[in-house]
């Protein structure tokens, strides 16, 4: 069972083929670097493409065979159209990782071009969003009528990858963002903070522009949502004051430098922290009566990616989707995070 894997010889595509390998599929990998491409290649016995994104008939031309696309090369405001685009011609099914807000609010405006084309767009079958997104849904179904949701997300163990921080240095400089009476309102970066308690551990946490702010409300059309990150007190104040020096983060220069230092000293995760890390999402919904609240534990975040990817790939591939954009809970239901073991959903008191 094959596909295409663009940014196969990222941080995150790596481990992606680990876990095809494991399942027995063979992706096709690609990627704009022939040496990397072809040396990864080499290594795992697979076959592989060449081709940049600014090419559009070389991208329809490799995509032509192909039932399915996974992209894993961030950062995906660059990445995620020119590919889709060539899905839509080729009517090759689009899967991504992404987390961006912005992407999953433009390729949902696709949705009727992707039912016509008969292919699914499912942007996010990674940490960012399938697990929050599930949690979103599973909340959503204890209470129907919620009109407000949070989701906090924690870390413990791991790292962080050569992508993630490349998608951050794209994005240096924006506000952050919530769902508020159905919109999309920007923020300031950080502009509410709170402890959360996970159970067996607490954590400061702080508001982030996260994707579910885009997704959750597909899934579940819950009007106001916000999204909390566990961080250390020092990154909040640091977040706080960033919106004095956005103009400056926004400088061409100023990422270019930022991002040659990423490429030099950022490679990702030890396969120990792989192996040893946790991811959590806590949840909390509200009507106008009460609140309904849940926890859910799952591997390392981009171990969880990897295992949530291939996952959903083989779903499409075995011909089990639905035409048009989609969101992995919104595909697939809650329990498709209970697929992948070591992950568990519990309801917990809401506490103050």
């Amino acid at each position: 069972m094959s596909f295409l894997l663009y940014g196969a010889y990222g941080y995150t595509g790596q481990l992606i083929i680990k876990e095809c390998r494991a399942k027995g599929l063979q992706p096709v990998l690609a990627g704009r670097n022939r040496e990397k491409i072809e040396a990864l290649a080499t290594e795992y016995g697979l076959p592989s493409a060449v081709f940049d994104l600014d090419d559009p008939a070389a991208i329809r031309e490799h995509l032509q065979d192909q039932l399915l696309c996974v992209n894993a090369a961030g950062p995906f405001t660059r990445t995620a159209r020119p590919l889709v685009d060539a899905c839509l011609a080729t009517k090759t099914h689009y899967l991504d990782i992404t987390g961006e807000i912005e992407v999953f609010e433009e390729l949902k405006g696709l949705d009727s071009e992707a039912k016509q084309a008969g292919i699914v767009i499912l942007p996010g079958v990674g940490f960012d969003v399938v697990p929050s997104d599930c949690m979103a849904n599973y909340l959503k179904e204890k209470m129907p009528d919620a009109d407000w949701l949070e989701l906090t997300i924690a870390m413990r163990g791991g790292g962080i990858s050569h992508g993630t921080l490349s998608t951050m240095v794209e994005n240096l400089g924006d506000p952050g963002a919530v769902r508020s009476n159905g919109q999309i309102k920007r923020v300031k970066t950080a502009h509410k903070q709170k402890k959360v308690d996970f159970g067996d551990f607490s954590r400061t946490v702080a508001t982030i522009p996260w994707g579910d702010i885009s997704t959750a409300y597909t899934s579940t059309g819950i009007p106001n949502i916000e999204v909390f990150s566990a961080m250390t007190k020092q990154a909040i104040r640091i977040m706080k004051y960033q919106r004095w020096f956005n103009p400056l983060l926004r400088n061409s220069l100023v990422k270019k430098l930022m991002q040659f230092w990423v490429d030099k000293k950022v490679t990702g995760p030890t396969a120990s922290q792989n192996r040893d890390g946790a991811a959590y999402v806590h949840g909390s919904v509200q009507n106008g009566t009460g609140r309904q609240c849940a926890i859910l534990s799952a591997p390392e975040a981009y171990w969880l990616t990897a295992l949530c990817t291939v996952l959903i790939a083989g779903k499409v591939l075995a011909r089990d989707f639905t035409p048009g954009y989609q969101t992995p809970a919104g595909a697939y239901g809650w329990q498709l995070i209970l697929e992948i073991p070591g992950t568990e959903i519990r309801d917990v008191p809401c506490g103050g």
